[in-house]
């Protein structure tokens, strides 16, 4: 079974749009959990999902990459996105990390507040919740920003010059 195309399409060109929908949502979703209890309990563990997905996700995507540019023609457009992907890489997988992290941070704390009368752990656990938020603006604007760089790069390498402004006549 081959697993570089499915149905004549290169994985890549498949596995890339779920990669540009995830990214930003779970940057989303990681943050609104890490600054917002309400939407932290609706959440629930969606964050830890969302972050092991991406953890698999973007490694497939970055190999399938590479099996595409190898059957391609070699054109600057093509190298810079490539570039551009492998920027991805690190933030993508941190941002899949920060998910799972602050998922399990808070369903272990406050399963052990939520049992105890007295919280003498308050100051440290309000300290690392403002710890996350700002790992979740930092990592997560930068994994967006990257995954939004390479995007447009792609699709700049696939279709520029390959198409019109106006209708055939």
């Amino acid at each position: 079974m081959d697993l570089s195309s499915v149905n004549g399409l290169p994985l890549h060109a498949l596995l890339v749009h779920v990669a540009v929908v995830l990214v930003p949502v779970t940057a989303l979703c990681v943050l609104l959990a890490a600054a917002w209890p309400t939407a932290r309990r609706r959440l629930g563990i969606v964050n830890a999902l969302l972050g092991a997905v991406i953890i698999v996700l973007i490694p497939l995507t970055k190999n399938a990459g590479e099996w595409l540019r190898d059957r391609v023609a070699p054109t600057p457009l093509i190298e810079s996105h490539a570039e551009l992907g492998e920027s991805v890489v690190p933030w993508a997988l941190a941002l899949g990390l920060l998910g799972i992290a602050t998922w399990l941070w808070y369903f272990v704390t406050e399963t052990r507040a939520s049992a105890a009368t007295a919280d003498p752990a308050r100051g440290i656990r309000r300290a690392v919740g403002v710890v996350l938020v700002v790992l979740a603006i930092g990592i997560g604007g930068i994994a967006t920003y990257q995954t939004v760089l390479a995007g447009e790069s792609g699709s700049r390498a696939v279709w520029q010059n390959n198409f019109r402004d106006t209708l055939d006549p």
